[in-house]
């Protein structure tokens, strides 16, 4: 009994930490967003989180748009890869492919544009790569 409380102490203090991130990555400071991707970046690539992601994929792939709008260099690179592994951690599905979908358009504007960063480019690159062979419904 107190082991599974722990772990579920533990699985609730993980999301609570998410959220946060979260929420960070609409701050104001752009170092306090990088910090968010980055951490977000750890979290996503080191457990599975599809479900908690689930309920909050719209909020996340909204903050990301904007860390890909807004953002110059090092955070649009950072987001680029926490969008791979969100798309990674949705998977195939309806929710991998409406993910894909609303932030394809984002994905090749940064990609194509010439005043990116490389390591910009290049993670969009990567991140329109692997979402598109994960989530793409559309065979083109």
């Amino acid at each position: 009994g107190s082991e599974a409380a722990s772990e579920q102490g533990q699985e609730e203090e993980v999301e609570d930490r998410l959220k946060e991130h979260m929420d960070n990555l609409l701050d104001k400071s752009a170092k306090v967003r990088q910090a968010a991707l980055q951490s977000l970046r750890l979290a996503l690539s080191s457990r599975t989180l599809s479900e908690f992601l689930l309920e909050r994929r719209l909020t996340l792939t909204d903050s990301l748009e904007k860390c890909l709008k807004k953002g110059k260099g090092e955070e649009q690179a950072l987001a680029g890869t926490v969008l791979t592994l969100l798309c990674l951690q949705m998977g195939s599905g309806p929710e991998g492919e409406e993910v894909f979908r609303s932030l394809k358009p984002l994905l090749v504007s940064v990609l194509t544009d010439s005043a990116a960063s490389p390591s910009a480019r290049q993670s969009c690159a990567t991140a329109l790569g692997m979402c598109c062979y994960i989530a793409a419904a559309d065979l083109e």
